[in-house]
């Protein structure tokens, strides 16, 4: 993003240690990176599968990221529903996530990974389009595209049978790249004066005169689509607004489940009582061997093991 904080020493310095590290691995992957938690845990060096979904989990509580459900509708009128994890150097706030993520509806993108912060598309789910987004028209594009011949050319009157045993070859044709008008060249340039057999003969050319496949390069190129409806999810696992309270980009029960674990180090803006203002009740006593120890967690250092420890 554009108002994104420029790299710096300083870098993910309010994170403790674990997830400064993760952050500062994901900050430098490409777009289009697996980010699943899995994925990242058998790319990265240090830490496995359970350390990066619970760094994942607070990196999300610290405004970082966001999965987002985005369902689009393809230039082609194909449908789905694509799952795309958000990345930002700068910690936001919800407020910001909710507007960003408000502010995606509608917009045109690419049928593959779309501009913004995405660092990974995590689900590609395609989606039969509604019925009433079905063309008028019966039939598939290449039955119509077979029972159209006899006005083409007159030589060429497909009776209904011959259209359905013909439409898969049609439809392979369809596939590789040709047009409806290249079939319908195919199927009548330079006929004989008299076809006796429209049906034998027009198999015979769909079979010889079949185009090549398209290389796989072409199959995958990127298609312009239109995001027509969009829905947080949870981080860490499938749940998303439609079937599960999100807060703050977690579901209640990873949030419930983050809450409970034992935490890694200080958490970010943690004072010991020996930093407040005002200090603890005086006892008389001095707590010399607690004093160190939360000086030492201040430091994010472990405390000192007893001379039995």
């Amino acid at each position: 993003m554009g108002d994104e904080d420029p790299h710096a020493d300083q870098d993910f310095a309010h994170l403790r240690d674990r997830e400064r590290d993760l952050a500062l691995f994901i900050d430098h992957l490409h777009d289009g990176h697996a980010m699943g938690y899995k994925a990242i845990a058998a790319h990265h060096p240090r830490y496995g599968q359970q350390a990066v979904r619970s760094s994942m989990r607070l990196l999300t509580d610290a405004g970082h990221l966001r999965h987002i459900r985005e369902h689009i509708t393809v230039e082609d009128n194909s449908m789905r529903w694509v799952t795309r994890t958000y990345w930002s150097r700068t910690p936001r706030s919800p407020e910001w996530w909710a507007e960003f993520a408000r502010a995606r509806k509608g917009r045109i993108v690419m049928d593959g990974y779309g501009p913004g912060l995405a660092r990974t598309e995590e689900s590609d789910v395609p989606e039969e389009p509604a019925d009433e987004a079905a063309p008028e028209e019966s039939g598939s594009a290449a039955y119509r595209t077979l029972a159209g011949l006899r006005e083409a050319d007159a030589r060429m009157p497909l009776s209904d049978s011959d259209c359905h045993a013909l439409e898969n070859l049609a439809a392979e044709w369809l596939s590789r790249g040709s047009t409806p008008n290249d079939i319908t060249r195919a199927l009548t340039d330079g006929l004989p004066a008299t076809v006796t057999n429209p049906g034998g003969l027009a198999r015979n050319r769909l079979e010889t005169k079949m185009p090549p496949k398209k290389a796989k390069i072409r199959q995958k190129a990127a298609r312009r689509a239109r995001i027509d409806r969009v829905i947080m999810c949870c981080v860490t696992c499938d749940a998303d607004e439609l079937t599960a309270k999100i807060v703050d980009g977690l579901c209640l029960d990873c949030r419930a489940e983050l809450e409970t674990e034992e935490p890694a180090g200080p958490l970010p803006g943690y004072v010991p009582d020996t930093f407040l203002t005002t200090p603890a009740p005086d006892t008389g006593v001095v707590d010399v061997t607690r004093w160190a120890a939360e000086v030492r967690r201040a430091g994010g250092l472990r405390p000192r093991a007893g001379r039995n420890g």
